[in-house]
């Protein structure tokens, strides 16, 4: 297959007039000379943008199913849909959950087979419970390098991202038995700007949805935000516009760089349905438009795929090249797995969207196979 006169996104240099060979499920040849293939498929990609497919490192569910539901079914399901909203690599998120539902979480993903699910992120157990958002404070636990091994085992080896509060007892001692193992971020945290650094310098370069459930960035008291800008981490992102205003967010691309903003959709099972009552690790949500809240009016999650919220940082003013490498090579990156997804590169598999200039999505093409 090839794929011609497209601007194909490179996230070192922007958008190129190039030619992509495809062969065996992966990128054979980038050229900027034409071949002839008179006999290859030929997907014309003239007046569209050839984006890698994203990647999503932080989303709990999507199309009435929950990745916690611990079910092939409910995987297989929000593969399709994300599937066909051009996510291509997914990394689910679980929730503050019993230890044994979390190991058989970890064990049906570690069973079940599939090119788009590459990770999982333990959002919890290991939280504060004073901003425990949507997670239920019943199952909180003490940072534990034990069960983090056990649950990283159980997964086969699946878990790369750990979320965790710095400040809990024994957090410190976790990252830095663990940090060569996962990757721990900042998340539900009551830590101050010292207790973060610390924990950031201990490994902890990452940092779950930024602004969200931690204290705010403030010109006496920088805490995990400020701690994040110091030491260079890698902070998430969630712009559905309800989360974070658009001139937060245009901030944010512009004080960390292209280089460490990740978006993720932090979805959870409503995107995708109709308004209405769903859950959310086990707790009721009301969702309305892009809304979804607990009974308290606490925001529980997003109800918009990450493309959606790729596309609108765009629209809210950030630039399209930095957008884009935010949805794939910087998420890849962050949890190890730049060298297979996220990227446009000779050997590379195959996993690309033809987008129109409008953003509007227009193919997903997975493994060098037309999925939509």
């Amino acid at each position: 297959m090839y794929i011609k006169n497209g601007l194909v996104f490179h996230y070192d240099s922007g958008f190129q007039s190039e030619e992509l060979k495809l062969s065996d499920g992966k990128i054979e040849k980038i050229d900027t000379k034409p071949e002839t293939c008179a006999k290859e498929e030929i997907v014309d990609a003239t007046g569209c943008y050839v984006l890698p497919g994203l990647v999503d490192i932080h989303f709990h569910g999507c199309a009435g199913h929950d990745f916690c539901e611990g079910t092939t079914e409910a995987i297989r399901k929000i593969e399709q849909y994300e599937a066909k909203h051009g996510i291509t690599t997914i990394c689910p998120a679980t929730m503050t959950l019993p230890k044994e539902r979390l190991l058989q979480i970890c064990r049906t993903a570690a069973a079940y087979d599939s090119s788009f699910l590459k990770g999982i992120h333990l959002e919890g157990p290991f939280l504060s419970e004073a901003k425990k958002g949507a997670q239920n404070a019943t199952y909180l636990h003490l940072p534990d390098a034990g069960m983090i091994r056990e649950l990283k085992k159980a997964s086969g080896d699946l878990v790369k991202l750990v979320s965790i509060a710095p400040e809990l007892t024994g957090a410190m001692a976790c990252i830095r038995e663990c940090a060569s193992e996962v990757q721990f971020s900042v998340a539900h945290t009551e830590a101050d700007y010292e207790t973060a650094l610390q924990a950031m310098k201990l490994g902890a370069m990452h940092v779950t949805h930024l602004y969200n459930a931690m204290p705010p960035f403030s010109h006496r008291a920088p805490g995990v935000i400020g701690a994040a800008f110091d030491s260079g981490a890698d902070v998430e992102l969630i712009c559905d516009g309800i989360h974070i205003a658009p001139p937060v967010v245009r901030a944010t691309f512009c004080l960390f760089g292209k280089e460490h903003v990740i978006l993720i959709s932090d979805s959870m099972m409503a995107t995708g349905m109709p308004d209405g009552a769903y859950e959310l690790g086990g707790q009721p949500v009301n969702v309305k438009g892009n809304l979804a809240t607990l009974a308290d009016g606490t925001i529980a999650g997003s109800a918009t795929n990450l493309y959606d919220c790729m596309v609108s940082a765009i629209q809210m003013g950030v630039d399209p090249v930095a957008a884009v490498r935010a949805a794939t090579y910087n998420p890849a990156k962050a949890i190890g797995l730049d060298q297979v997804c996220g990227s446009i590169r000779e050997g590379m598999p195959a996993d690309l969207l033809i987008v129109g200039k409008d953003w509007k999505l227009q193919r997903v093409i997975k493994g060098g196979k037309i999925q939509s």
